[in-house]
Formats: C-alpha cells, structure tokens, sequence
C-alpha cells in the first residue's frame, strides 16, 4: 500500500559517484514519524566523533515531512540534518518552499548525499532518473544567476533548485542553503558543507510523480478539522496580514528588542520601519507568499520601486533579518535593511549569524580589540550603512578582516582573544537569534538545551507571554501546567514542562512537515490534529500521546547525539553577555538584576533533567529513561562517555 511515507532513500556517494536507493524499517515511521525524526536517527548512524564537519564523510540528508507533499494544512516544510561545522554536533536546519514537495514526488522521502567530487556538480533527481552533473561552469555564480541559468539548460522552469552561492563555495562557516530562489536552510552552516563537497545544487524534478494518502476520505476530513482550527486562531489573521515581523515595535516598546549587540533592549527611534506593516504602508510588499499548503503566507515577496536601491527584490525580510541587520547594528532605514536581505539571500548566508558577527566586530572596534590596520583603514561603526555592505562583502569573499568573521563569531573571538567573547553573543558555536532571553525565562531555558545552539528553532516558547501574544496562549499554559498564572515570562516555576511540551510539539511538527507557527505561534493544531492527519495518511494508529512522545524521543536522541560528540551538561549555557550583564534599556517591571545568571538558569536546568529523567548531575538521560522510549542503543554508548563528561569541554562549548 503506497502512503504518504514509504521510507525510500536515495543515497548519493559524491566521491564514487554511486548511487543507490535503499528502504528504512518500518519503526523511522512508527516511532520517529519520518521527517525530521527518521533523519535524526539516519544521522546518529551515518555519523559520528570521527566524523569532521568538512570531511567528506560527513552527509547532508534532506527529508521532507511524512506528509509534506499533501494537502494537510500549513505543512510542506523540509528537515536538512548534518554534523555542524558551526558547533561541530547534531544539526538539523528546516526550510519551506517547495523542495520537499518535489523531493517527495520523485518518490523519495529522504536524500542522503556523502562524499566529495573532485569537482564542482550538481545532483539531479527526477521520478526516471538520478545523475550526478558537471556544474563547473556555474561555480562563482550567486543564488539568482545559479537558478536561472540551471532551468535554462535543462529547458524546464518548473525544477525546484536548492544551491549555495559564494559563501557556501568560500566556506564561510554560516553559509546556507537557499531553495526556491529565497527559501533558505540558514542556519548551521548546511551551504558551507555542500561547498566543502564541491556540491553547487541538488536540483529536483517533481514531473510524473504523486503522493499518495493511506485512507482518502478520512484524510480529507482530517485536513478540514486542521483548516478550521488554524482559520479560528486568534493569531491567524495577524500572521497573514503583516508576518513574521508583525510585532517588532511593540517588543521595541516592551524592551524586548535586542539592539546595538544585545547591549541594549530597544531602539529610541524607528522600530516601526523594521514590521511587516511598514513594508505594506512604505510600498515595499509585492505579495505575500506561502510555503506548500499554508494558510497563512507569511513570507514578504518585497521590492524597492525608487530611489539609492531601485530594483532591490527579494523575499523577506523576516523579523530575524529586520532585527540582525537593522536593530542590532542600530539601523532603523528599510531601504538599507533590504539591500543587505537581497545580498545575504543572493550569497548564500544566514542572516543570523551575519547579523551577530557584524555586531561582534563593530564593538569589537569600538573597544579597540580590531584596529584600523585590521579594516584596511575603515572605520567600524554603529548605525552605518557603509559597514554594513562593506562586510558583507569581505565576509563573502573572506578578504582581510572577513576571513576572520566568516569564521563566526566563537572562533573569531578566541583568535583574537583580550576579554572578547564576553561581547560574542553565541554559544556552542551558534550566533544567538533575536530573542531577548532576560526577559522571557522559557526562552532561556529552551535555548540552553536546544542541540542547535541558542536560537529559536527547536522550541518556540510564545504562549510564555500569555494575553500578551494571544488570547489562547493562557490556555495553552493552562494545558501543560495546570494553571493560567504560569503564562507570564519572568517565573521560574513550571518553565521545564513549558519548555518540554513545545519541543515535543515542535520535534513531532517538524517530523510530519508542518510549519512550527501551525502548533507554537498559531494553536489550531494540536496534538489530536497531528495525529489524526498522520494516520489517515500513513496507515499507522498513533494516539496523540503517542506523538508527543515521538517528539520526546526525537529531542533526546539529538541530545544522545551530542552527548557522545563529548558534551554534558557544561555546554547548556547562554551568550556570556546575558548571563553576566545587565542590558541598558530594560524591559518594564523586569526584576533585577535584569540577567539570566548560571545559577537562576541552573536552578531551571535541573527542574527540566528531573522532569524528563535526566541525571542532573550530567545532564545525560538516564538508562531507564532511554529504555522508555526505545533508545536503549545509545544508552551503552553513552555509558562509557558518561563518568568523565564533566571533566572537559567540548572545543565548541568553551567561550573563554
């Protein structure tokens, strides 16, 4: 019986120029939902402590959501998981668009590519064939340039395209991978991997195919049930209307708005031309834009008609770009901020981390640490825009100073040493996204545990804000501790089973390839949807508990994946600057001191290892608890690396 997910991987030795197609058991769909699960555990196995991020034995595995391809509202999206060249452990970057419909078309649900050509290629797949093409011609060509002149060749518009551009082919370490032109796999370095393979594209021809539903009827009822719900949220609406960046000035009256490199909480003027009702009143918009079957588009498709940037277009910017590129470096002019956004997509590089980086380096010059020598006699400053566009460029090209800041911002400070990673606002090797973690304890907690590093995408935490955010994030809170007075984000009470819940949520979301605004910034689907859509898709009868503890498995196998790369609970840590400073601006009736201390987000931690039984001590989870969840093969690997954890710290890991 053909289902939404049939297990099919096509693997891809670039170095041997094999290809094979092989099917998985049947337990990656019953008890890690495919998608984003699955690939976790082809990851644990493909890859391991010998395994280097630039080797060409590492692998880039590109799977598609159990039920992406269908109609199951809001899902589409894509899971691409890799050992990190940023923070050297478990990765997984998620992108919508629609490469995953088309990889799934193809009849694949996963592609695995190893190895490395020994010149540049890229990957074709189609439902008839799979061959490895001759892409030199096209290596040095940005995003833009790569896409158009790839359909041209192979005379087919219709291709779904997910390339590197110049920063993936330098290597520079927070390169991503951009499908569908502007849809992009950011964070990670997951670009900077495909040009360490000498990989330019994987281009997809989804022609002849189809995804097929277990139970039709059923399935059709069920994606109706997941319409309404969506279309009745609260948050829905406001989604659709303005975006990601819905909200920024009203954080930037909150002071929750990290600026000026985290130093301050807010802007004193212009946070109202970083929202997405500035790009609509401003002219900017050219239309909203939805990933595979979204109800909400919340992707900008924006364009500059007059003036400096004329014929600037791109897609964005999201409120990480809006607030990485404008607010942290102190620029408030939307012209700016999308020029910067249309170079950042073109080349090829996480926003997130540019962001970060540059915010690194012009503190960095403001206290003396980089010189003048270091510019080629520039001058790094905050609010301008010459700084802005002058180290996009040499980042790119890794050209003085930028072959430094390609190397983000962990690796940067420690070379250049004198106190400076106090102001480099990462940990574990990822530049942190915009979230002002002094002021929403979730959040904190969350990122602390998050495998990634501290960003946003493993656990989105919002109903933390209660009425706040939306009206049914009180009952959200309600759900998962029993109370609404916890939906507030200065407690620590109840953040463990809070952070628990939405990275279950979250885990289970991104495994049946829905986007995580459907169940953590929108609430119409649940637990109870997930499961209904998936079985009636797949065949399968999981309960909704059931795949809430498929997500608790799937967080903790990545947890066991980076436990066994030789961290504990010594990296579960914050930027130095939030755990250590106080910013200027603070929000309203913040408590003092206004900082997430080691002992107040240790005080956190360890109500979170009790709650999923893990040993607090370590922070590795304990035998039994593996047992519980079927993860009983890592629990002897992990046995052997458990006793001497604490002893060291993981290159990565160390800040100082």
């Amino acid at each position: 019986m053909r289902t939404s997910y049939n297990g099919r991987v096509l693997f891809v030795d670039l170095s041997t120029e094999k290809i094979w197609v092989q099917t998985l058991p049947d337990h990656y769909l019953s008890e890690y939902l495919g998608g984003r699960g699955a690939a976790a555990l082809l990851l644990w196995e493909l890859t391991g402590p010998e395994t280097k991020p630039l080797s060409k034995k590492n692998v880039l595995i590109f799977s598609p959501g159990s039920l992406t391809g269908t109609s199951a509202p809001i899902s589409g999206r894509t899971t691409i998981s890799f050992k990190s060249p940023s923070t050297g452990g478990y990765f997984k970057a998620n992108v919508g668009g629609y490469i995953g419909i088309a990889i799934k078309h193809t009849g694949y649900d996963h592609i695995v590519i190893k190895g490395k050509s020994n010149k540049p290629v890229y990957l074709y797949a189609g439902v008839d064939r799979v061959e490895i093409r001759d892409a030199s011609t096209l290596w040095g060509e940005n995003i833009k340039e790569t896409n158009r002149r790839i359909k041209k060749e192979l005379g087919n518009d219709d291709l779904e395209i997910a390339c590197i551009g110049t920063a993936g082919e330098n290597l520079c370490n927070f390169a991503s991978i951009m499908c569908s032109y502007y849809n992009a796999a950011a964070r990670g370095g997951g670009g900077t991997i495909m040009g360490s393979k000498n990989l330019k594209a994987m281009v997809v021809n989804p022609k002849g195919g189809k995804v097929y539903v277990s139970n039709p009827s059923d399935f059709t009822a069920a994606v109706q049930k997941g319409r309404d719900a969506s279309f009745a949220d609260s948050h829905a609406e406001e989604m659709k209307l303005w975006g990601t960046a819905a909200t920024t000035d009203q954080m930037c009256d909150a002071g929750l708005l990290p600026t000026y490199n985290f130093k301050r909480q807010m802007l004193k003027s212009g946070a109202e031309n970083l929202t997405g009702r500035h790009l609509i009143e401003g002219g900017y918009l050219k239309r909203s834009v939805g990933c595979g079957s979204c109800l909400f588009g919340c992707h900008r498709y924006t364009i500059i008609k007059e003036g400096k940037y004329k014929g600037t277009y791109s897609e964005g910017p999201e409120y990480e770009t809006f607030a990485s590129l404008g607010a942290n470096l102190g620029i408030t002019d939307s012209n700016v901020i999308l020029k910067a956004n249309e170079m950042a997509n073109n080349y090829g590089l996480d926003t997130i981390s540019l962001g970060g980086t540059i915010g690194w380096a012009i503190e960095s010059f403001e206290r003396g640490v980089i010189k003048q020598k270091d510019t080629g006699g520039r001058e790094l400053k905050w609010e301008d825009v010459e700084t802005l566009f002058f180290l996009i460029e040499v980042i790119v090209k890794r050209e003085g100073i930028g072959d430094l800041l390609a190397k983000g911002v962990r690796i940067a400070s420690k070379e250049v040493g004198k106190d400076s990673y106090k102001w480099a606002v990462q940990a574990r090797g990822l530049e942190q996204s915009r979230v002002e973690l002094r002021g929403a304890y979730s959040y904190a907690l969350a990122f602390a545990l998050n495998p990634r590093g501290p960003d946003h995408l493993t656990t989105e935490c919002l109903a933390e804000f209660g009425e706040g955010f939306t009206k049914e994030a009180p009952e959200i809170i309600k759900k998962i501790t029993g109370d609404k007075k916890y939906a507030h984000p200065y407690l620590f009470e109840k953040r463990a089973e809070i952070v628990s819940w939405h990275e279950d949520i979250y885990a289970a979301s991104d495994a049946l390839g829905y986007c995580a605004f459907a169940t953590t910034a929108c609430y119409g689907v649940d637990e109870d949807v997930l499961s209904e859509t998936f079985n009636t898709a797949t065949g399968l009868d999981l309960s909704p508990q059931d795949i809430m503890k498929a997500g608790r498995r799937i967080v903790t196998l990545e947890r066991c994946y980076n436990l066994r790369e030789g961290w504990s609970r010594k990296c579960d840590v914050l930027p130095w600057r939030l755990m250590n400073e106080k910013a200027v601006d603070l929000a309203p009736k913040q408590p003092n001191p206004a900082i997430m201390s080691p002992e107040n987000l240790g005080r956190m931690l360890d109500d979170y290892y009790k709650l999923n039984g893990w040993d607090p001590k370590n922070g590795f989870p304990k035998k039994e608890t593996l047992k519980s969840l079927g993860l009983g093969f890592a629990a002897s690997v992990l046995e052997e690396k458990k006793d001497s954890a604490m002893d060291s710290l993981p290159e990565s890991c160390q800040m100082g």
